[in-house]
């Protein structure tokens, strides 16, 4: 939201209008949900290509000599061994050893990072780090209305993304990222995405947002490329076993308890935010694990939800933290935190409560769906 309580609109907003998307409040901003049919524009993704403004995305610079020592304290990977160029899937954890929220760090130099933040929660990392920024010589920079930010995903994606870079794409891996033009826009090129695809992010100014989006819709007409919403996103990002933060990542879980526990590295030298709790909860979770992140594919029609109860037997055994139709697999699905004897693959008598009819589910190991390399 706006200081005025308005939601907030990204550089694409009248263009967006212009395609005739159906728009929705997230995070405080004004974002295209679709522009015609979600299970299009999934499949779309999956088979061809995907255009997806993504700019109410939060991004915080974070530079000086000490950079990489404040980010080795205040978040949870070993930053200072991410090499210039690359980046990291990290997290940012409370004292508790709680997720504060799930990050992407670039590394844009030796003594500059760009820390991208979930948009619900970039104030509350932009806070965080600007506290735990005290004695580090470096400074922490919102740079939320620096940039507007494009993702093109998608098999036909580097293709389409070829024809208009002379960036050295084919080079570029996956969780990298580096600085070229793209249609003659000045553009930080990154090869991450949170759709289960191949694809890229490209970081521009705002002022150049529309003219990129244009020039990707234009090289990809012959490719099948087609604007998608955020609801296509969600899709995408569950059948690929991504979390969300809010569904399957909160304040009350730690990384491990979300099965997540390899992002932190408790061999990087020094104290970060958390290690004492965290070291516990690695202890917890090796031992008898609560409750585990599985998969659940429906043998029926009807569609799980957030916060449904996960039963056997007649017991609550779990809980629903993301559900919807898979256009992929052609059946509802859902990711859900269930206890530990019931999260194996294939566990029988497993089912989801829905309005009161406990409907069957078939266990199965995360992710729903894995691209061909």
């Amino acid at each position: 939201m706006s200081s005025t309580g308005e939601l907030r609109h990204t550089a694409l907003d009248a263009l967006h209008r212009s395609l005739g998307a159906t728009m929705t409040d997230f995070a405080g901003w004004d974002m295209p949900l679709r522009y015609g049919s979600e299970r299009d524009e999934h499949n779309a993704v999956r088979t061809r290509a995907g255009l997806f403004d993504l700019s109410h995305m939060g991004e915080i610079t974070v530079t000086g000599p000490q950079a990489a020592a404040l980010l080795d304290f205040a978040l949870v990977g070993n930053i200072g061994a991410v090499k210039p160029g690359r980046a990291r899937y990290t997290m940012i954890c409370r004292a508790d050893g709680g997720i504060l929220d799930d990050l992407i760090v670039y590394r844009l130099a030796e003594t500059e990072y760009m820390v991208v933040a979930n948009a619900s929660n970039a104030q509350v990392v932009l806070d965080a780090l600007v506290e735990r920024s005290a004695g580090f010589d470096a400074e922490v920079r919102d740079d939320r209305d620096a940039y507007a930010l494009i993702a093109v995903q998608g098999p036909e994606s580097p293709g389409i993304l070829k024809s208009l870079t002379d960036a050295d794409l084919d080079g570029l891996k996956y969780y990298a990222g580096l600085p070229g033009t793209v249609a003659g826009v000045p553009a930080l090129i990154a090869r991450t995405g949170y759709t289960g695809e191949d694809g890229f992010e490209l970081f521009v100014k705002p002022e150049h947002a529309v003219e990129l989006w244009q020039s990707l819709t234009k090289a990809g007409e012959g490719a099948g490329l087609v604007p998608c919403g955020l609801s296509c996103r969600d899709t995408l990002r569950l059948e690929a076993g991504m979390p969300l933060y809010g569904h399957e990542l909160s304040t009350s879980l730690t990384p491990f308890d979300a099965g997540l526990g390899r992002v932190v590295k408790f061999e990087k030298e020094g104290d970060f935010v958390g290690r004492e709790a965290l070291r516990e909860a690695a202890a917890r979770a090796g031992q008898n694990p609560p409750r585990v992140l599985a998969g659940l594919v429906a043998e029926g029609r009807r569609v799980p939800r957030a916060g449904y109860a996960v039963v056997s037997g007649g017991e609550v055994i779990g809980e629903v933290t993301s559900g919807a139709p898979s256009p992929t697999l052609g059946k509802p699905i859902a990711m859900a935190y269930v206890d530990a004897a019931h999260a194996a693959p294939g566990t029988p008598g497993v089912g989801v409560d829905i309005r009161g009819s406990h409907e069957p589910y078939e266990v199965v190991a995360l992710p729903f769906y894995k691209r061909q390399k």
